[in-house]
């Protein structure tokens, strides 16, 4: 028998100890879930505070160390990246999935029985969703996208004044509507731009149209509006030039010491002339712009802003049409700088505007891309980060929503549907795998029974009512789409009080919980090897 410089477990000791791992990482964020589910605070080594309720930023800034657990981490962010909703839900359902997978192998059912059963349980409770559950939008008229970012907001800190930021998230993702190649409509979230502004309340927050950047002019002496804007984007100090670390250059005559001031100007000079010549007319630079560069840049009557962040300035390349310029050297001629018309962006107005004590820069009617910016306003950094947060959740649940035009209930009713019919389509098993499609439609229960928890209802009353509404959808149809009433401790067919959720998000969080729980599964033995002893030091110290 070969020998292993570490240890081994295997069976059922590996197995409880990974369906540990993930309900420890359930446990922590599933309080959170819900309309009146309860912020956490999570302080790291600095000192530094976070308070949010939102699933994949609490499980992403939890430095966990156990390997199972950090596949709910990448679960949290794979439903944030695809879908932007639903990450505390899948993060829920993922580990009550292995929970019950692993109470089924100590019944003496084999794990591969288990993962059949969870793929079929899985495959059958999309069709279904898709084929049963589904509604299409365009017949719930035109409040569907709105009812569909209030029940994504009800659950954040802008929850009161939900009926105002769904307004906000529909307004701006319809004015920023583009066709790509396909011809399909797409919704570049990221062509919306958040800024944030402390003071006032939340309620004085706007949507502004044109991308917003929040900077101000550099020079007081600059144009505050540039009627067809030409953009230059630029990468790189629009200062005085300096001599690189290290370089020395050793000057016996003070004429010539003099003449180097002048060149070093000169070239800063230059440069701005070379790029006003090609026609710009506005100046957007990551770096800095120093009083001589300001007085060339007044004197051509040219809107010169600096400090800009890299990222916006690459947003605002994509919708004017533009180049991010990281120099000036030429490719043809060697050791000269120039600037080419072709690398600047248009756009119908570049203007300075005034929002509460603050400007900012408004670039409105790219030439690509139309942009839209939305200015948040809070009390504090807390509440302005954590109404970010709320917004990027919302946006995506539209966009989602306006690509597949379809919605599906919230409020548990899918979850209590899949449970109902996986039940009846497990009684057509005839093999073990029976017990993995039962304990899948028990495993999707949870989510109603959290609601109902974290409201501080009776989860057993709530979804037990539940539970006789749906199994008599043969008899009324509308009771597939009944679903939990936190406020009212009742149910309620949840299409028509409009609790609207994209299909694609219970899609997706079905997928990637099952395929979570599945790869947890298959891992039935671990091997940990010890450490390496360094140069110099004993391998096995007394």
């Amino acid at each position: 028998m070969a020998m292993i410089d570490g240890f081994r477990k295997t069976g059922m000791e590996v197995r409880q100890e990974l369906a540990t791992a993930l309900l420890t990482v359930c446990n922590i964020v599933k309080t959170s879930l819900g309309p009146v589910g309860l912020d956490k605070m999570l302080v790291d080594e600095l000192g530094d505070i976070l308070v949010t309720n939102d699933g994949a930023t609490i499980v992403s800034k939890l430095e966990v160390e156990h390997p199972a657990a950090r596949i709910l981490v990448d679960l949290a962010k794979l439903q944030d990246n695809e879908v932007g909703d639903g990450t505390t839900s899948v993060v829920i359902l993922a580990a009550e999935l292995a929970k019950r997978a692993n109470q089924l192998i100590q019944n003496r059912i084999h794990a591969t029985n288990v993962i059949t059963g969870y793929r079929l349980a899985m495959r059958e409770a999309c069709k279904f969703i898709n084929s049963k559950l589904a509604v299409q939008t365009s017949s719930l008229g035109p409040d569907a996208l709105t009812n569909v970012a209030r029940t994504s907001l009800c659950s954040k800190i802008v929850s009161a004044d939900s009926d105002y930021f769904a307004k906000i998230c529909v307004d701006a993702l319809q004015s920023v509507r583009t066709v790509n190649d396909m011809g399909d409509y797409t919704y570049p979230v990221k062509a919306i731009n958040i800024l944030k502004q402390h003071g006032k309340s939340a309620r004085d927050s706007v949507l502004v149209n044109g991308f917003a950047l929040n900077c101000q002019r550099a020079a007081q002496g600059m144009p505050t509006r540039i009627q067809n804007a030409k953009i230059a984007l630029l990468d790189f100090d629009l200062r005085v030039s300096k001599l690189k670390l290290g370089v020395q250059i050793v000057i016996e005559n003070p004429k010539d010491l003099e003449a180097l001031r002048k060149r070093e100007v000169g070239i800063t000079a230059e440069r701005i002339k070379k790029i006003v010549d090609c026609g710009a007319n506005v100046i957007l630079t990551t770096k800095g712009i120093d009083d001589v560069s300001m007085k060339y840049l007044v004197q051509a009557g040219v809107l010169g802003v600096r400090r800009c962040k890299k990222d916006d300035l690459k947003r605002i390349a994509k919708a004017t049409g533009g180049h991010l310029i990281v120099n000036m050297a030429s490719t043809e001629q060697e050791g000269e700088e120039t600037f080419e018309a072709a690398n600047l962006g248009s756009a119908e107005e570049v203007s300075e505007e005034r929002f509460a004590d603050d400007e900012c820069i408004i670039i409105k009617g790219g030439v690509k891309q139309t942009s839209s910016s939305v200015i948040l306003r809070g009390a504090n950094s807390f509440m302005l980060d954590e109404m970010e947060r709320a917004l990027n959740d919302a946006l995506q649940a539209v966009k989602r929503t306006l690509e597949s035009t379809s919605v599906v209930a919230g409020g548990g009713a899918v979850e209590t549907a899949l449970s109902i019919y996986l039940e009846d389509y497990a009684m057509t098993l005839g093999s073990r795998e029976q017990l993995a499609v039962c304990e899948f439609s028990e495993a999707l229960l949870t989510i109603p029974k959290q609601l109902s928890m974290n409201a501080a209802l009776d989860a057993v009353d709530l979804v037990s009512k539940l539970r006789v509404h749906h199994s008599q959808t043969k008899e009324v149809a509308e009771y597939q789409h009944f679903g939990l009433d936190l406020f009212e401790n009742t149910v309620k067919n949840n299409i028509e009080a409009g609790v609207l959720e994209p299909t694609m998000s219970k899609v997706k969080s079905l997928q990637f919980a099952a395929e979570a729980a599945i790869s947890v599964l298959r891992i039935d033995d671990v091997v940990k090897f010890n450490e390496k002893p360094h140069e110099g030091e004993e391998a096995y110290p007394a």
